[in-house]
């Protein structure tokens, strides 16, 4: 496999430029001879395919559920960045650019960062004449607030709903050119495998998921927008819906997967309460601009925290870190959260979180004001907890949240698969190690409205593409595959469900391969795993037929997958033999206990390659060069 970045050459700031002039394009009336696959309507996939359609491509578009409104990006609660400066308080394009890399602990390549901040504004510009209700000063200027590893005010929001909002944006835009004629909308799909027509993404296969059937859909490139993997946990802050089956498919076809063990950890999530629970329920990085993170200061007090006097909390955050204090990155709350409850001073009744607490910002601001900033956030809190924010301290826990592994792309967000395009969380190329609080949003619409109807086109005008046909071979022998796949999972009969599988591979990921890793524990790991899968394929309890809408086949269907990429990553965290951003590794860290880097052996990409079932995956290495955002060790203090 040969990786190649596609990277401009020259200064940062004029790199998108001259690879936008360098491109290819395709003649206004020759697009609409095109067609294009994107998978996935969340916000990557919803603004992709209302972009590409805008410019006359034939687009069809593919969600997994009822309606793109219910793409997990609507879960995103407080914010999206961009470098516009409307505070006054120092920003720009270079500083968004350098935070990013900084929190990403210098493991994302510089160039698609950098990118990423240039359309940031023109992401802002867009979503307001599409008539997201963005939040407003008294003078109506859109309102800006502070998210972690930022010093600065650059993240816009719509109180704590801004995914929400800005994919209703997205769907509006999508479902006008629904109405136009130029997309057609294939809902309750679920993508089995992509299909390469003599060495390139020609077409998809697809399960509809309400009769069972097996589809099949050709074009002349496809985009894969699926989101992230963090339920490989089983306990994460995603839809149960998300999944890692279309990007492990491609993995399997050929499509490179670059660092799997870059999972980001949460610290502001409801702390689990029972063996009962099938998800966790973030709640928004944005309450810590307002909300005080604390503990006791004395190990095992289980006092109600009205009676626990001030001189006797610990605010460890405003303690560690005083330049950033609650506003640290989320990796670096994370642990700090792990170390005091590891001391014992964890509160509530597990002894499994810490406060994050609002009582001075009510004195300061006013319980109205904060509850026109957070009110769905505080209710959202209330309802699941039955314990009212106002009243007493919320709880929070750290929990899997964000990817930032995935299918590995080039700078035009090609896989190395060719006409295989990879958009938002599905693929690896902006975060690095630690993805910063308010910037996937950012990357999701960034590579869907503004560099993807650029580098497709660039794909369409050098590339030669007759026209695929879904009776084919390749698509023939793809669906069989598909279908025989479903066929042996019904066929076992054990006496275990998918579920029980699940949620064994999830202890052990969270154990070995959660916030803290050590080389025993992932040995230990990466010697269970197989054991698991054997068991599975032995041992699974598939009930109802392949012929009808059957929530129990879909969930083995994810759970298999989910039981060969978890090797994978933790393979990945294993031969990462340092600690960045979220990936920590126990035996590499600073006598603070902050993740401590090897830029001499590690600054790189790991690139993994299927080899095919039963052999171990090839790693390719990718370099990372920091001309710009000078390697530094990362410091919050």
């Amino acid at each position: 496999m040969k990786l190649e970045s596609k990277t401009p050459d020259g200064p940062v700031e004029k790199k998108w430029d001259k690879a936008r002039f360098e491109l290819k394009l395709v003649n206004p009336a020759n697009k609409r001879k095109f067609e294009v696959i994107v998978v996935g309507t969340g916000l990557a996939g919803a603004s992709a395919g209302a972009s590409l359609a805008e410019l006359g491509y034939q687009v069809k578009v593919f969600c997994i559920q009822d309606s793109p409104r219910r793409a997990h990006s609507i879960a995103a609660q407080g914010g999206i960045n961009a470098a516009k400066n409307y505070p006054n308080d120092g920003d720009s394009i270079w500083r968004l650019f350098y935070d990013t890399v900084k929190g990403g602990d210098f493991r994302a390549r510089e160039a698609n960062v950098y990118r990423l901040a240039q359309v940031s504004n023109a992401i802002i510009d867009h979503c307001v004449a599409q008539g997201v209700p963005f939040a407003r000063d008294y003078g109506g200027t859109l309102d800006n607030r502070s998210f972690g590893g930022a010093q600065v005010s650059r993240t816009f929001y719509a109180r704590g709903q801004t995914g929400q909002q800005l994919l209703l944006g997205a769907y509006a835009s999508l479902m006008r050119q629904v109405g136009l004629g130029s997309v057609k909308m294939f809902s309750r799909r679920e993508m089995m495998d992509v299909v390469l027509v003599d060495g390139a993404a020609r077409g998809i296969v697809v399960r509809n998921l309400v009769t069972g059937a097996f589809e099949s859909y050709a074009a002349h490139a496809v985009l894969l927008c699926t989101g992230g993997y963090s339920n490989a946990f089983f306990l994460s802050t995603n839809a149960n819906s998300c999944n890692v089956g279309a990007a492990w498919s491609a993995y399997k076809r050929g499509a490179a997967f670059a660092n799997p063990c870059f999972t980001q950890i949460h610290p502001t999530c409801i702390p689990v309460s029972g063996e009962h629970q099938s998800k966790l329920t973030l709640m928004s990085e944005s309450l810590r601009n307002d909300g005080r993170v604390w503990v006791p200061k004395s190990s095992g007090d289980r006092r109600s925290p009205d009676l626990i006097p001030e001189e006797e909390r610990d605010y460890y955050l405003e303690r560690i870190y005083p330049s950033f204090g609650n506003l640290v990155p989320r990796d670096v709350a994370s642990r700090a959260a792990k170390r005091i409850i590891d001391e014992g001073r964890g509160v509530g009744k597990t002894g499994l979180a810490v406060y994050l607490d609002f009582a001075d910002a009510f004195k300061r601001r006013g319980v109205g004001a904060i509850k026109e900033e957070y009110g769905n956030l505080f209710d959202m809190y209330h309802h699941l907890t039955d314990e009212d924010p106002y009243q007493a301290p919320m709880r929070i826990y750290p929990a899997v949240h964000y990817t930032m592994g995935g299918l590995w792309v080039d700078y035009n967000l090609m896989t190395t698969i060719p006409g295989l395009f990879c958009l938002g969380e599905a693929n690896f190329s902006d975060h690095g190690g630690n993805r910063l609080g308010a910037s996937a949003l950012m990357q999701g619409l960034a590579d869907g409205y503004f560099v993807i109807p650029y580098t497709l086109g660039g794909y369409f005008a050098a590339s030669k593409l007759p026209k695929a046909d879904p009776g084919q071979q390749a698509f023939k022998e793809a669906e069989s595959g598909a279908a025989g796949r479903v066929k042996k999972l019904l066929s076992i009969k054990g006496k275990r469900t998918p579920v029980s599988f699940h949620k064994e591979l999830g202890s052990l990921m969270w154990d070995n391969c959660g916030m803290s890793r050590n080389a025993k524990g992932l040995s230990e790991a990466l010697a269970r795993i197989p054991k698991i899968r054997e068991e599975f394929w032995r041992n699974i309890m598939v009930t109802g037929s392949g012929s009808e809408f059957n929530q129990t086949l879909e969930r083995a269907h994810r759970v298999a997958d989910y039981l060969e990429f978890a090797e994978l990553l933790v393979r990945d965290a294993f031969e990462r033999r340092e600690s960045c951003g979220g990936h920590f590794r126990e035996e590499h860290q600073t006598p603070d206990n902050e993740a401590k880097r090897d830029d001499a052996n590690f600054c790189h990409v790991s690139v993994w390659e299927h080899q095919g079932p039963d052999r171990d995956p090839v790693l390719h290495k990718e370099p990372l060069k920091f001309e710009h955002a000078h390697l530094a060790q990362r410091s919050y203090a």
